[in-house]
């Protein structure tokens, strides 16, 4: 266990000496980045930055003021899951003195170490302890990189049992936080682990194959397709849909037979989708051989049934919806989890206008193209304080649902 040095312009959390305003600096790649607690972010020093490192230290732009480091206590862990060795740590804000809610972070699709973002550091500067792990593959974890939710939801079992053992006597509750791919693995995981809580953002009550499906017919009606068209466009998905749901065995003579009634539409070239897009750009013979290997490599349960998932859970349950997520589209999620509430499941959900995959606020040009800043203010806090067990009326312009 070792707290974090008080180095200046490095990674980590930071808390602003006018307003107790925090801020997490990471390092993802090359250039420093910060993103605050309200969701500004940017790169630290560029030319629309409000935060700068000078003469080695974290300043704001243009007000002045500096930001001083937070002593946080990491931690640093191995368990098993599975046979493999998995790397993670546990972070600790100063001065719990006592019991706090832990939130341990299930990971989305990416390959990175979630150190290397945000999250851990923003949800400690609320007061929560928070326990982040690499995913199998990835980082300092053992294993082969892999999109399999059942068992990357017996890892996040795993990290859970650990992370209790590691803050023992000083929780007052523990459970999940599951970001888009993870909000497929937190509910599961929360089944598995009897954990406390969980809470879910801009993830799918949706399957896989249904995501493809729910991109494509956005896409469309973004570019005024009718409801003819969009009919039409459900063809050529669920010819997709079959080809991976079936490990690319079965398929090819609904695919063959939708691409010959459709290819001259107007609409049929503007598909992309997860994957739709390329399959229908890939001859059948290549699909043939390759198409397994392309398409269909990390174990991904195409079919994946969230709603029975979520009708084992027993643990409350908070979804953040970004009501305009061109990856992950949510009228579905939204029916289901009403639907799921109204027959007495504990289920709160929020959402935030003009906000995009991640939470991300964006303008969009005549073109349809978007332009993304910040992440919308108010959703951090309305994770703490939900996580926490509380909650208050003001999480920007986030509603209800």
């Amino acid at each position: 266990m070792v707290a974090t040095p008080s180095l200046a312009c490095e990674p980590g959390l930071y808390r602003y000496s006018r307003d107790q305003s925090y801020a997490a600096i990471t390092k993802p790649a090359a250039a420093l980045r910060y993103t605050l607690d309200d969701g500004r972010r940017g790169e630290v020093g560029a030319a629309d930055a409000v935060l700068n490192c000078q003469a080695d230290r974290i300043t704001s732009t243009p007000q002045g003021g500096t930001w001083d480091r937070v002593p946080l206590t990491l931690t640093a862990t191995r368990f098993e899951s599975h046979g493999q060795a998995l790397s993670g740590v546990l972070v600790e804000p100063p001065g719990l003195d006592g019991p706090a809610p832990l939130v341990v972070l299930v990971h989305g699709s990416e390959r990175t170490s979630p150190m290397t973002g945000a999250y851990p550091y923003l949800l400690a500067s609320f007061g929560l302890r928070v326990f982040a792990y690499d995913k199998r593959g990835t980082g300092g974890s053992e294993g082969e990189y892999t999109q399999n939710f059942e068992l990357l939801a017996d890892d996040a079992a795993a990290a859970f049992a650990q992370a209790r053992k590691l803050a023992a006597g000083r929780i007052t509750r523990a459970g999940f936080y599951g970001g888009s791919q993870g909000g497929w693995v937190a509910p599961l995981a929360s089944v598995r682990a009897k954990a406390d809580f969980v809470a879910v953002g801009f993830g799918l009550m949706i399957s896989p194959a249904e995501e493809d499906r729910e991109q494509v017919l956005t896409e469309l009606k973004e570019h005024g397709a009718s409801a003819r068209d969009l009919e039409e466009a459900r063809v050529v998905t669920d010819a997709t849909a079959r080809l991976v749901g079936s490990h690319f065995e079965q398929g090819y003579r609904e695919l063959a037979q939708a691409k010959k009634r459709f290819e001259k539409r107007a609409w049929f070239s503007r598909i992309r989708g997860e994957y739709t897009g390329e399959i229908l750009a890939t001859d059948e013979a290549e699909l043939r051989r390759v198409g397994r290997a392309l398409f269909d490599n990390l174990e991904l349960i195409w079919n994946y049934d969230s709603v029975a998932v979520l009708r084992q859970l027993k643990s409350p349950l908070l979804w953040v919806i970004a009501e305009e997520d061109r990856e992950a589209p949510p009228a579905i999620t939204l029916s289901r989890l009403t639907a799921l509430r109204d027959q007495g499941a504990a289920i709160d959900v929020f959402s935030f206008p003009n906000t995009d995959h991640g939470m991300v606020e964006f303008t969009q040009g005549s073109d349809g193209g978007r332009t993304y800043g910040r992440i919308t203010d108010g959703y951090f806090r309305l994770l703490a304080d939900w996580i926490r067990g509380g909650g208050s009326s003001d999480y920007g312009r986030g509603r209800r649902r």
